[in-house]
Parts: C-alpha cells; structure tokens; sequence
C-alpha cells in the first residue's frame, strides 16, 4: 500500500449509512485516505467474514468506529471493533472512534481519545483532525527560530538572567559613550530592538538593576515606574569585569597620569589617554569613591580633582 494513501477501514451500523458515513468516507477519498466501506467493497456472493476481516480490517493502517445510538448496540460492529483493537494492540493499527450522537462509549474505548461531531452537517474542523490523525501529522504550529537574545554567549552573574546581563551591557556602553549621565529606558530598548527582547523584559531588568544598586533610578507617575535612571560606580565596575577588558589597566593608567604628570582635570585625562570622556569621568568616579583623591563637577561636564592620596602618589610614583 502506498504510505501516502493510507487505508482505512470504516465501522458502522446500517442505520448511520446514509445520514453520515456515505458521505464522510467520499470526503476521506478526496483527501486521498482509501476507505473501506462495505457497499463500495462487498459484491454478491462474497464471503462477509473474508471481505471485512481479512481485506478490511487486515490491511487497514486505521481503524474508524462510527458511534452512534445505532452502532453501539450491535454485536456485529463491536466483532469489527474487537477485531481492530486485536490489530492495534499488534501495532498495525490506529483506532479512531468518531461520535455522531449522544450515546455510551463502549468500555474498551473510554481510554482512546475520540472526536466528537456535533453536527454531521457542518464538522469541517473535526474532519481535518481525524485527516491529521490518519496521515500521523501533528497540528502542532511549526517551532520558530529562538529570539536572538538567546543566541549570543556572555558571562552571567550570579542571581541575573540573560536579559538582565544585556541590559547592563547597554546601559554601561551608553554610559562609556555619553555625555549625559542621566538615561531613559526608551533608549535602552531601542538599542536592544534586534535582539528581539520586549519592552516588559527590559522594564523589569532595569528594576531589577535598580534593586541591586546596578543603577540609580527615578520612578515617577501612578505606575511607579523607573523614568530615567544614572549608573552606579558599582554597577559600571562591574558591567566593565565583564564587558570591558581593558578598564583595570585604564584605572592604573589614569592613577598614574594624576600623580605623575600633575592632570587636574578630567579633560586633560581624556586628551592626555585618547580615550573618549564620558569613560574617564567613570574611571574618576571609581577613584574618588575608593578615595585615592577627591574630586568636584560643575554643571558644564568639567571634573576637578584634588587632595591626592599619600595611597595614590605612591602607586604613582612606584611605576
């Protein structure tokens, strides 16, 4: 028999021919399912018990019971029911009971999923599913490709999720590359847009950032939720452990210039280093916060620093 049109061996009472299984079998061959139905397969003078054991039901892949009011009562439907369940029980078979009225399954088939019709005239949904079951496809939807969030590899901290490890890479890049200090969660979900992280998602990293002293934030309105927020020295450490190599080498370096070659400003740090301002006002905070001098800003973006540690001008001068 061919795989793709699969046999199927109709079981029914006489009472039902006409008002359901005549025209549900023609709908299962224009669906390419070969249904065995006795008034299609049975001539005068064959042999009733050759004809529906051994070319009906021993070559069908699926057996179908019509239960109805009618069916359920006849001895001879529940033979070819016993029969199929001799061959499903043989692995050659698939059962599929299919319910036309209200009327009490048969014992043997209470633990077999059924479909049931409610209308023989209108069954367009339940029709497809017994197509399905016959043909062994899954009308499962198709698995798609995971968000791209979850393809990329990076350090996690203890207790933080992907999400939140990228959150914190975002707000510590801008933070590396901004002027401003301040930031707002609608620019961090812009630069997270292809990876396909929603806006609930980051919402509740950048809480959580917050309850972890990651970053400071402002919440404002009925909502309570976080309006902008500024990151921590400690929260910029550590997005830098992770995602900046180069950071404790920059610190060392920027101790180093303070003390050796009398830089005063974060202005003349940055000229002095070539590295962009924004990353060395974090690298000051994380000096002034470990209190290897004091520092002071004004509003126009300028850092002063002043009363260098005897701690810091002997790092300095030891190199």
């Amino acid at each position: 028999m061919d795989a793709k049109q699969p046999k199927v061996f109709i079981s029914h009472a006489s009472e039902d021919k006409d008002r359901f299984v005549m025209s549900f079998s023609k709908r299962l061959l224009e669906h390419g399912i070969d249904a065995w139905v006795d008034k299609w397969e049975m001539l005068p003078g064959d042999s009733l018990v050759d004809k529906i054991f051994e070319d009906g039901i021993k070559n069908a892949s699926a057996f179908i019971i019509i239960l109805s009011k009618n069916s359920v009562q006849k001895p001879w439907v529940r033979e070819e029911l016993n029969a199929g369940f001799i061959k499903k029980l043989s692995g050659k078979c698939k059962v599929i009971p299919v319910v036309i009225d209200e009327c009490e399954i048969p014992e043997a088939l209470k633990t077999t999923i059924w479909e049931r019709i409610k209308d023989i005239n209108n069954y367009e949904e339940e029709f497809n599913r017994i197509v399905a079951s016959i043909y062994e496809i899954s009308q499962k939807p198709p698995i798609g490709n995971p968000p791209k969030y979850t393809q990329s590899t990076i350090v996690m901290f203890p207790g933080f999720s992907k999400i939140d490890m990228l959150v914190l890479k975002t707000i510590g890049d801008l933070a590396s590359n901004s002027e401003s200090p301040i930031f707002g969660p609608e620019l961090v979900k812009k630069e997270l847009f292809e990876l396909e992280i929603s806006e609930s998602q980051i919402d509740e990293s950048i809480e959580f950032l917050d309850d972890q002293n990651f970053i400071k934030g402002q919440k404002v309105g009925m909502e309570n939720k976080i309006a902008y927020f500024e990151v921590t020295t400690y929260g910029f450490v550590n997005y830098a452990k992770v995602f900046y190599s180069e950071f404790e080498s920059l610190v060392k370096n920027s101790l180093i210039a303070i003390v050796n070659k009398n830089i005063s400003t974060n202005d003349d740090l940055s000229k002095y280093l070539n590295v962009q301002k924004p990353l060395i006002n974090r690298v000051l905070d994380y000096l002034s916060d470990n209190g290897y001098f004091e520092q002071s800003k004004s509003y126009g973006g300028g850092v002063s620093i002043y009363n260098i540690s005897a701690s810091a001008k002997r790092i300095g001068s030891s190199q």
